[in-house]
């Protein structure tokens, strides 16, 4: 990594579930004046940008082999710490060479030698904390759903800035609440930001329909043949699908030329979606404190999608797509638009006061903390 004296280091958590993290990251990185230092249990993008360095964590979710010959798994080693946490594994050698290589990075002894300026997590209560403890100011990126248990409520409080990714005014924020000064709702965070459907190239298919499944699992067993079974009970249509047996890393062409897309509800796909202004159905997967649940519940009060609570029975697909064709969603409420230039912002207001940073990293926009929309 080259380094500028004039700007700060940024340390970067990326959760390492689904492709979702690693998105958020490379959609904001660009609109960010800083070196950046990434830390995560994924491997480096191919595409990783200048000024940026990768360093891979080991992992603490494997199960491990102790002298004695017995597997034990980290479930099983009081990773809640009572309730306190949420996973913080006794004796597992993968977390505790993992927290001691983030130390040793922000303290300065790698990453060239200079210590971090402020840290971004997105999303670990255990990192948050245990970089604050460190003495390094936290930006926590916050998931929708219930976060009021305690180790969220643990985490925001430790939090120097809390950036929510939706507008605000879309989701129960009765976790934030508590937090609300230093809480900046800054939009949905998309790659495609300033993308045009219209562009040459994007042509809409009337009558297609796609399906965008995603890297975080779903709530269905053979999900394959849901799909070719919707197809089947949907004549006049034509469906073709990513995320099944084919993963793009790009799909805005594939979604751009759909007529109406299916998909989970995300919160990068959800920003998509807005980016693209599609016609969608959402159907929300389980994930934990019902976060995509909360966030199809925001997208249903607003017209925005035709909400799905669950994978449409075969004889209800017709119905439902029919619906979504009708649709003539407003996706500007989703505030995706400067979006993670505004996330870039509230990271550069934290890091240009760090005690190392020698001078004010450039923030180029506004945070806007009214990005209420159609949702006031």
């Amino acid at each position: 990594m080259s380094s500028s004296a004039a700007r700060p280091l940024v340390g970067w958590y990326v959760h390492h579930h689904g492709a979702g993290h690693r998105t958020r990251f490379s959609a904001v990185r660009p609109h960010l004046d800083a070196d950046v230092v990434v830390f995560s249990s994924l491997a480096a993008p191919t595409d990783l940008p200048p000024d940026t360095t990768w360093v891979e964590l080991e992992r603490d979710d494997a199960p491990t082999t102790g002298a004695d010959g017995v597997v034990r798994h980290p479930a099983d080693a009081s990773p809640t710490a009572g309730g306190l946490l949420h996973w913080a594994p006794v004796g597992h050698p993968g977390h505790t060479a993992r927290l001691g290589r983030i130390a040793a990075t922000i303290a300065g002894a790698a990453a060239g030698g200079r210590p971090v300026d402020a840290m971004v997590v997105d999303v670990s209560v255990e990192v948050t904390l245990f970089v604050r403890l460190l003495g390094v100011e936290v930006v926590v990126v916050s998931q929708p759903g219930d976060r009021t248990d305690q180790p969220h409520r643990l985490a925001y409080d430790a939090a120097s800035r809390v950036i929510a990714p939706w507008p605000a005014g879309t989701h129960d924020s009765s976790a934030l609440d508590r937090v609300a000064d230093t809480v900046r709702w800054v939009g949905g965070i998309s790659r495609q930001d300033g993308r045009r459907a219209s562009a040459p190239g994007h042509v809409t298919v009337p009558g297609s329909v796609l399906f965008v499944g995603g890297a975080g699992g779903s709530d269905h067993d053979d999900l394959s043949a849901s799909v070719a079974r919707a197809a089947r009970a949907t004549p006049g249509t034509t469906w073709s699908a990513l995320g099944l047996d084919t993963w793009v890393d790009d799909p805005w062409g594939a979604m751009a030329a759909a007529e109406v897309v299916v998909t989970w509800a995300g919160q990068n796909t959800v920003a998509d979606l807005a980016a693209l202004g599609a016609r969608a159905v959402v159907v929300p997967q389980s994930r934990p404190f019902d976060e995509q649940l909360t966030t199809a519940r925001a997208l249903d009060r607003a017209g925005l999608a035709v909400v799905a609570s669950s994978w449409p029975a075969d004889d209800e697909w017709p119905a439902v797509i029919e619906r979504a064709r009708a649709l003539r969603p407003d996706w500007s409420a989703w505030q995706v638009e400067g979006a993670a230039a505004r996330a870039a912002a509230v990271v550069a207001e934290v890091a240009g006061r760090g005690t190392h940073a020698v001078g004010p990293a450039r923030a180029t926009v506004a945070v806007h903390d009214d990005l209420a929309g159609a949702f006031s």
